[in-house]
């Protein structure tokens, strides 16, 4: 459904992703694994058309949406959903005006309809009755499952999800988990997860990319990774804080700085 070419992307001297390819299946949830400043977000950003890259191009189906214009790229927005990391509910509106924004935006659908379909999609996610609540009355994991709502809502090609454990109780992340898991299974969802937590990644995809510093270093099923060899994939799934990834990210030694500060006093 979607693939990168050479995809790559760059702020400033920072490199964020190094040139890659990736293909995404339809109808399977893919993963995209790696720990705080991998890359993997940058790399969701750029599938769902939010960042423009380096270098590279980004294929949805046959088009190409670093090539097109801005119009139709929000044209093509209507078949992706976006759950983000925080949510971004619009907290000026309650549950069932964010979850139907989408369909007063984008339809002309009669607001009967709109009723009915805003009430299945929050029965899907379990918080029909909810309706008339704000934002800020809900808890993280309530709001993570309006937002889903609300992804799913024009019922899209393929949904993003970017963090959608991250800041919830065990038990809250493992609704979130079982959602994800259980809508790709019903309705054949194309769905791109980005996530740190291991065991949700693992228990939901179906195809695993696990990334460090920008890059691709392992790929395929989840029992692929478990089993993978690379010391580097072995560290990651097992949360090991010592191995070849280190925990600085600094470029020069500390030491080195110190004595150049001393010899500029």
């Amino acid at each position: 459904m979607i693939r990168g070419e050479h995809l790559g992307k760059s702020f400033g001297d920072v490199v964020a992703v190094r040139p890659l390819d990736i293909h995404i299946p339809a109808h399977a949830v893919t993963a995209i694994m790696g720990g705080s400043g991998s890359g993997k977000t940058t790399l969701l950003r750029l599938l769902s058309g939010l960042e423009k890259p380096t270098c590279g191009h980004v294929w949805f189906g046959e088009e190409d949406i670093t090539a097109m214009s801005e119009q139709r790229l929000f044209k093509l927005r209507e078949q992706m959903g976006m759950v983000f990391q925080y949510s971004a509910l619009l907290n000026s509106l309650n549950v069932y005006d964010n979850v139907a924004f989408p369909l007063h935006e984008h339809t002309s659908l009669a607001e009967p309809v709109i009723r009915r379909v805003v009430s299945m999609k929050l029965e899907q996610v379990g918080l029909r009755g909810f309706e008339a609540l704000m934002p800020s009355e809900l808890s993280g994991g309530m709001a993570k499952r309006v937002a889903f709502a609300r992804a799913m809502v024009m019922d899209p090609a393929v949904v993003f999800f970017d963090e959608p454990t991250s800041g919830l109780d065990p038990i809250s992340a493992g609704v979130i988990t079982r959602l994800i898991h259980d809508t790709a299974s019903k309705v054949q969802m194309t769905a791109v997860v980005v996530t740190h937590d291991v065991q949700a990644g693992l228990s939901i995809a179906d195809h695993v990319i696990l990334m460090w510093q920008g890059e691709i270093i392992a790929r395929g099923t989840p029992e692929d990774i478990r089993n993978s060899t690379d010391a580097r994939v072995q560290q990651f799934v097992q949360g090991r804080p010592d191995g070849p990834i280190p925990f600085s990210r600094s470029t020069t030694p500390y030491i080195d700085d110190l004595l150049q500060a001393e010899m500029r006093a």
